[in-house]
């Protein structure tokens, strides 16, 4: 887990960030806010932690998105009193009892905590198993550019909201949540062996679906719900969800 800490000060930061993430940024006021920056067609571009520092924001993103992320934040800036400064900041992760000055993650209990200080690293939990559990994403894994926020569970991981209103890439989202039934997502399922992450899932002849993180027989898919019916397999090895049809 390498991870970049750029820390947002300003006036204007939380006007700011209201009206380009996924999340309300009003519940800073209660801790650390999962959210997503959306592309202007609902697309996934990014997600991350913000997290109140003082009067300032940190905002805790993927090393690998950082680079293409800080120059778009700071288009959006505008004439707006926001700064976006990268820090020396390093991330600790955890699931057992709390440093000082820890902060619990926001997407799930099992995730744990986070610790941003000179050192990071994480403890001894198994985060792809607690992620594979609980379907959690993970940045450049099962989130990619393709990527619905919806399909990949945002909501219940507490990175939407529906009440905050506009923000980039909103109207697709909200269409989502209000008019569709969602047909394709990340769920998970059980596989006897592995394969490599991103082998297709087949149901028969057609491809179904994805395979993504595994963890102890079990593993994150993106499946096409319609077409994952009866016998599936993945690189040779069977796979099965709960909403197979029997076989």
């Amino acid at each position: 887990m390498t991870r970049t800490i750029i820390r947002i000060t300003g006036a204007d930061t939380q006007h700011f960030l209201q009206g380009l993430v996924t999340n309300d940024i009003s519940r800073l006021s209660e801790g650390p806010v999962y959210a997503a920056l959306l592309t202007p067609q609902g697309k996934y571009m990014a997600d991350f932690f913000l997290v109140p520092d003082g009067e300032d924001v940190l905002l805790d993103i993927g090393a690998g998105l950082a680079p293409s992320i800080l120059p778009r934040l700071n288009m959006y800036k505008l004439r707006a009193d926001v700064a976006l400064q990268e820090t020396d900041l390093a991330v600790k992760r955890g699931t057992g009892p709390a440093p000082d000055g820890a902060v619990i993650d926001p997407r799930h209990d099992a995730m744990g905590w986070r610790l941003y200080g000179a050192e990071g690293g994480d403890d001894s939990s198994d985060f792809d198993a607690i992620r594979v559990a609980h379907c959690i994403p993970e940045t450049g894994i099962e989130l990619t550019p393709d990527t619905y926020i919806l399909e990949a569970g945002f909501e219940r991981l507490n990175g939407v909201d529906f009440r905050k209103g506009c923000y980039v890439g909103q109207e697709v989202t909200a269409r989502m949540k209000h008019k569709t039934d969602l047909r394709k997502g990340l769920t998970v399922v059980d596989i006897e062996g592995s394969a490599p992450v991103g082998t297709p899932i087949m149901a028969g002849e057609k491809e179904a679906g994805t395979l993504f993180t595994q963890s102890g027989g079990r593993a994150i898919a993106y499946l096409r719900f319609d077409r994952a019916k009866g016998p599936l397999t993945a690189a040779g090895q069977k796979v099965s969800w709960g909403g197979n049809e029997s076989e």
